[in-house]
Order: C-alpha cells, then sequence, then structure tokens
C-alpha cells in the first residue's frame, strides 16, 4: 500500500511534531508500505523520509522543478519525480497512493488535504484520509468544519470521509482496517433552489 504524507516543510517547529513523524515513519515501515511525499529536504517531510529511509521503506517523493532549482530535493528519498509545476505535483501524488495522511504543517498541507476531502466528496477518490492531530494542532479547523455542517454548507455523511487520529498508531489502525462506504454524491437530495 502507498501512504501519502502531507506535512511541514518548516524547520522551526516543535519537538513533539517531529517526534510523532518519527512514530508514522516507523509504523509504514513496520506495515510495509511505501511512502509518497512532496520530496523536499525540509521540515516533517525530511523527517519522515530520512526515518522511513532508515527503517527500510521504499520511498516517492514529488517535487516541482521550480523547487529542484532552489536545492530542496530530499537525498533521501529513492525515487524522485519532477513535476512541472505545484498542481502536477499533487495529481500525481494523489495518483500514486492508496490512502492520505495528514502531519501538521501549513498553507500548503491544508490545500493538499482538503483537495483530497473534496475530491473523495465528489467520488474522484475512494481511499482513507486521516489528520493526525498532534498536540490538537488541526482543532481549530476541525472546529470550522462543524460550522459547516451546523449551517449547511456541508452534509454530516461527510465526517465519514476523513477520520481524525490522535496519533500515528490510530492512524495507521484505521487506514489498515478501512472499508470503502458509498457516501452518494454532493448532489444527492439537494435543496430546492431559493
Amino acid at each position: 500500500m502507498n501512504v501519502c504524507v502531507f506535512s511541514s516543510s518548516s524547520n522551526g517547529i516543535a519537538e513533539c511534531y517531529i517526534r510523532e513523524a518519527i512514530l508514522l515513519a516507523g509504523l509504514i515501515a513496520e506495515n510495509k508500505m511505501t511512502l509518497v511525499n512532496g520530496g523536499a529536504n525540509v521540515g516533517l517531510m525530511e523527517v519522515v523520509s530520512a526515518t522511513a529511509v532508515q527503517k527500510g521503506v521504499k520511498t516517492i517523493g514529488v517535487i516541482p522543478e521550480k523547487m529542484k532549482q532552489h536545492n530542496l530535493v530530499s537525498d533521501k528519498i529513492q525515487q524522485v519525480i519532477i513535476s512541472k509545476d505545484m498542481p502536477e505535483r499533487k495529481a500525481r501524488m494523489r495518483e500514486l497512493s492508496d490512502a492520505y495522511i495528514a502531519l501538521p504543517g501549513g498553507f500548503g498541507t491544508l490545500e493538499e488535504i482538503l483537495e483530497v476531502i473534496t475530491l473523495k466528496q465528489l467520488d474522484y477518490l475512494s481511499g482513507p484520509v486521516v489528520f493526525i492531530n498532534t498536540n490538537g494542532f488541526f482543532d481549530d479547523l476541525f472546529r470550522q468544519f462543524e460550522k459547516s455542517y451546523a449551517e449547511n454548507f456541508a452534509k454530516e455523511n461527510y465526517r465519514k470521509i476523513y477520520f481524525i487520529a490522535k496519533n500515528s498508531t490510530e492512524a495507521i489502525e484505521y487506514i489498515k482496517n478501512y472499508q470503502p462506504e458509498n457516501l452518494g454524491t454532493k448532489w444527492d437530495d439537494v435543496p430546492v433552489k431559493f
């Protein structure tokens, strides 16, 4: 199974996030999974890649040409795929992957995982989607999700699109036991227009 891990490119983050990334890479190794990520040599991306390789995991990194020009390609990645830009990078990462995990990260991480949720909502993807909520990092995002449910911008059923894990152990267990279910489409039971 290929597991895509979206995560921070910042080196200035707290130790608790680094420890969780190391744990996740170890669990990917224990379960003989392949790591797919953004292929950069910074932040949690590099932590996950370096730990995974050290533990014998096959690693695939997809990184845009522009980032390669800035010498940001990890030398820990076994297979590096250079994309022309960010949209191609994200599409390639999704195509290569069976499951999707978000570790804490900035705007790029949020964009990547929210795009995966949107594509699953629209029935373009069917694999498991997991947030690892280290240190309550995503709590405010989940409050925004709750507002979307409460005010009918998102269907209650969409809670099943993603799983909120307290840690990497919960995330990997969820992925291993995941059973896809038909959630209908975004347009089922559309309210009458104004």
